[in-house]
């Protein structure tokens, strides 16, 4: 995989910095440029980073979002609801994952965790995921639902 042009959304944000830290520590993932979007706030503050140095906020917009290969959406449902499909449209948009509610029981958009189901983010632009409590479950579980078949819990 050719290194990626990756943004994050929010990256001020509790789950905007766990998203960075994650990213430091990930040597599957390759990363040329990681790119910190935020709010007139936080815009011109600087994050350092172990892995990819210090990082300066940008001001989000969509357009600036769109340079990015892939961005995370580390912002509340609202925010996402009104800016991730112009983010990823056309040939040219970027993969976005949405960390918020917004997406997750849309038709069309998958529901991932990665360990269990990655397969259905192929040809998908727009990924949801689940919140951190149901992920962290669903990897206790899968296991014991491939060797059991559970039907509920």
């Amino acid at each position: 995989m050719a290194p990626l042009n990756v943004g994050i959304v929010g990256a001020t944000g509790a789950v905007g910095k766990e998203i960075i830290g994650c990213l430091e520590n990930c040597r599957s993932f390759p990363i040329d440029n990681l790119r910190l979007f935020g709010s007139k706030r936080s815009a011109g503050r600087k994050i350092d980073t172990s892995k990819f140095g210090n990082i300066t906020i940008e001001l989000f917009s969509e357009d600036s979002a769109r340079e990015c290969d892939v961005v995370f959406l580390a912002v509340d449902g609202d925010f996402s609801r009104a800016h991730a499909e112009n983010i990823c449209k056309g040939g040219d948009g970027a993969i976005v994952i949405g960390n918020s509610s917004a997406f997750r029981y849309m038709e069309g958009i998958p529901l991932v965790v990665p360990e269990i189901n990655a397969e259905t983010t192929k040809g998908k632009k727009l990924i949801a995921n689940p919140n951190c409590t149901t992920a962290i479950g669903l990897m206790a579980v899968w296991p014991l639902h491939k060797l059991f078949g559970l039907s509920k819990m």
